[in-house]
């Protein structure tokens, strides 16, 4: 049975992994919501993305739960399936995202407002740096790589929100369009990446949501 103190990091563990999926749940319907009332295409993707994440983040709630359990470290047919369909779905997002943003350039479409893409990257930005520290802290206190790995998929999420905030303060600064399909270009190039991490990750290769993976 395991000691007291590893079993209260592992209850930590567990409860950043399901704050992330309801974060998630709850972002990606605002930013849906508003980034298709406003017509703003990299917000809108941004709430795409956040569904997504939702799928990933149910895979490593039910990793932390195994780890829990029997401190295994190889991933189970329940993960590496929630990977490949997290894998297409941004595979998916990816590309529409590229050529709806194509399509707006050449339209010279001009969002009605971005002024919520901005509150809500400024949120994600505060809740994403919150779950890099503890998931950071907990995953070195419990010495797992897997948690270290999630904290890092995490950094990605927080790259995406400074895009967004770059994206929506540039067009509320100049009222040029090219900044929200830029964005949303930016949104999509990273959620292609996330997308091949996945499927590396469901083949067994050790991704750190950087780009760069091994065996």
């Amino acid at each position: 049975m395991k000691d007291k103190p590893v079993e209260k990091l592992y209850a930590a563990a567990n409860l950043l992994a399901v704050l992330t999926i309801l974060y998630n749940i709850v972002e990606g319907g605002v930013s849906v919501w508003f980034g298709a009332a406003d017509e703003t295409l990299s917000l809108f993707g941004f709430g795409v993305d956040s569904f997504v994440e939702v799928i990933s983040g149910i895979g490593i709630w039910h990793m932390v739960r195994r780890i829990r359990l029997n401190s295994g470290v190889t991933t189970d047919e329940f993960e590496r399936q929630a990977l490949r369909i997290t894998g297409r779905a941004f595979y998916i997002l990816a590309a529409g995202l590229a050529l709806s943003a194509g399509l707006s350039l050449f339209q010279g479409h001009r969002p009605e407002s971005t002024i919520w893409g901005i509150i809500v990257s400024l949120v994600s930005i505060s809740f994403m740096w919150l779950l890099i520290h503890y998931k950071t802290r907990v995953g070195k206190a419990l010495d797992s790589q897997a948690i270290l790995a999630d904290a890092a998929c995490s950094r990605m999420c927080l790259l995406l929100s400074l895009v967004l905030l770059g994206a929506s303060a540039g067009y509320e600064l100049s009222g040029f369009g090219g900044f929200d399909a830029a964005g949303a270009l930016l949104i999509a190039w990273l959620a292609f990446r996330e997308g091949r991490e996945s499927f590396q990750k469901a083949k067994g290769l050790t991704c750190c949501c950087s780009g760069s993976c091994g065996g």
